[in-house]
């Protein structure tokens, strides 16, 4: 059995393949100005005592940020994805997030960037309610 086939099952991860680490370690070696803008602000539990992962596997995918305590994916996109075949695959992408019991919010690069209090308040809520 080839290690890389290996799949972590129904934990924090969803059955994520092995190689979706190395995948995951390299977009947090090359991550945009707005991942780390939020980033900075998210880390070593300093937004609310909450611990979040950057560039996390999840089933076939890399979300950007989660937080397994409240499963909350936090997404942030460039402006490639407003081109309408990125829409349906983020959409696609969303749908197979929930129903996997996972929450999705998505902010834009711009939303990060010039309004990061309000991005943050946003975070908070999901997580206070729940939604």
């Amino acid at each position: 059995m080839d290690t890389n086939d290996l799949q972590h099952g129904d934990s924090m991860w969803k059955g994520a393949p092995m190689s979706g680490f190395s995948k995951a370690q390299s977009l947090r070696a090359n991550m945009t100005e707005a991942e780390i803008y939020l980033w900075n602000r998210l880390k070593l539990n300093q937004f609310l005592e909450l611990k979040f992962r950057r560039q996390h596997p999840i089933g076939i995918y890399i979300v950007d940020f989660y937080c397994h305590q409240y499963k909350l994916i936090i997404e942030v996109d460039g402006d490639y994805h407003l081109n309408l075949d990125q829409i349906e695959k983020d959409k696609n992408r969303s749908d197979f997030l929930s129903f996997q019991g996972l929450k999705v919010v998505r902010f834009s690069n711009e939303q990060v960037i010039n309004k990061i209090e309000s991005v943050l308040d946003k975070i908070e809520e999901c997580c206070k309610n729940d939604f």
